[in-house]
């Protein structure tokens, strides 16, 4: 019975500092909707803009207020083994412009 009881309140304990956690998140970047509702180019349309540009496996996307600019940044690992970073205008879908960086692999790296 107490074991019960136990896991029943170390669950309700649980449950109440993931929402604290999630909602201290969400306030902590209270326009990040405002910004999302903004861009007129979604997400999935950034994606393929992207795609068009740098050929690959997107890895991830991230929409951020730059320059009071609302920007697209979508990573992008190429055959080559490079991640390649296409910047977007989040209301045209203009490219600005693409920064790549070479990525070991990690049979290289733990090599050396």
């Amino acid at each position: 019975m107490r074991k019960t009881l136990f896991i029943q309140v170390a669950s309700v304990t649980i449950v109440v500092a993931v929402g604290t956690m999630m909602i201290e998140h969400v306030l902590a970047e209270p326009n990040k909707f405002e910004k999302a509702a903004s861009a007129k180019v979604s997400i999935v349309e950034a994606i393929a803009i992207a795609s068009e540009k740098v050929s690959g496996v997107v890895i991830e996307v991230r929409l951020a207020q730059k320059h009071d600019r609302l920007i697209w940044a979508v990573e992008v690992v190429t055959p080559e083994k490079q991640v390649m970073e296409i910047h977007l205008d989040a209301q045209t879908g203009t490219a600005i412009d693409v920064e790549g960086e070479k990525v070991k692999s990690k049979r290289i790296h733990e090599r050396n």
